[in-house]
């Protein structure tokens, strides 16, 4: 804890950030600022929804409610710092804001990915166990899924944040990125952070692939299930049940692992960056999106609060 102390005491680190005063560069900034006022919005009102709809207290929207807000936090610890920095002039970050940001999107990602992962057992035992469902996904298994997801993630963020912040940093301690990203960060580094590097890099892959790993088994299990159902009309609901699960799957590894497993040689910053935004702003854009555009449950429980606003608005 001292050398937090005496390292908080010294310069801030700053963020070169991903965009310049251009006017191309403009138009881009006003694009994210859009996509996280969306994503805010739609998480927001999402995590509404199943509060407060009946219909929706199931298994599946209790994930997705912790999936919205688990969202709502990523794009809630990078982009307001990074549009205060851009629109102030102002490009700098304090230590101990820096180890915040390191710590929450360690967890928030870890947790995410780990969620993903389990819900996919989730269809599973709905598509191939429909009559078993409300016993084997019961109130206490629920909690047992998305408390492993959060406790997983905190005491993954937490290491990784004690860890980077305790090592020495020195020169002008500029960030190039536009947050403080935890590779970005050790490149400031005074000492040699190869041995941590390649750890991070082995908690990276497990943290991928073990929730990957539980998504592929699933999925297997379901195709088979799916291939032994004689009815079409059971194929369309098999589909429907997984589709957008395998939609937000898609997007969040493919871009988790875009950023964390490419040789090192392979990853220039300016690609780092743009994978980036596109992890913690457009993702959780696209997710409530994608579960209420494609789920007639999550529509109805729309028009249902629709039709009650427009109702009290007319007394």
């Amino acid at each position: 804890m001292e050398t937090w102390a005496n390292q908080s005491s010294t310069n801030d680190f700053i963020l070169l950030g991903i965009f310049s005063h251009s006017t191309a560069d403009l138009v881009l900034f006003s694009a994210v600022m859009v996509v996280f006022t969306v994503a805010l919005c739609g998480n927001i009102l999402l995590i509404f929804l199943i509060y407060m709809d009946p219909q929706l207290h199931t298994p599946m929207y209790f994930f997705l409610s912790q999936l919205s807000l688990m969202d709502l936090m990523l794009v809630c610890i990078n982009v307001p710092k990074m549009a205060a920095n851009f629109l102030s002039g102002r490009k700098s970050i304090s230590f101990v804001g820096c180890g915040i940001q390191i710590g929450l999107f360690v967890c928030l990602v870890g947790s995410e990915g780990l969620l993903l992962g389990l819900m996919a057992y989730d269809r599973y035992v709905a598509v191939s166990h429909p009559l078993h469902y409300p016993i084997l996904m019961n109130q206490k298994v629920c909690l047992q899924i998305t408390g492993s997801s959060w406790a997983f993630g905190i005491i993954d963020g937490l290491i990784q944040m004690v860890v980077v912040m305790s090592f020495p940093y020195c020169g002008l301690r500029k960030v190039n990125h536009f947050f403080c990203e935890m590779l970005s960060l050790l490149k400031l580094a005074c000492v040699d952070t190869s041995l941590f590097e390649k750890v991070i890099f082995a908690c990276c892959v497990f943290m991928l692939l073990f929730p990957f790993s539980i998504i592929v088994a699933s999925y297997a299990c379901i195709l088979g299930a799916v291939l032994r159902m004689r009815s079409a009309q059971a194929w369309k609901k098999a589909l429907a049940t997984c589709s957008s699960h395998l939609t937000a799957v898609t997007l969040f590894y493919g871009a988790a692992m875009f950023i964390y497993l490419r040789p090192r040689r392979y990853r220039p910053p300016s690609h780092d960056k743009v994978a980036s935004v596109f992890y913690t702003v457009l993702t959780p854009m696209l997710n409530p999106l994608i579960y209420s555009l494609r789920n007639r449950e999550v529509m109805g429980a729309l028009r249902k609060g629709l039709d009650r606003c427009r109702i009290g608005s007319q007394h």
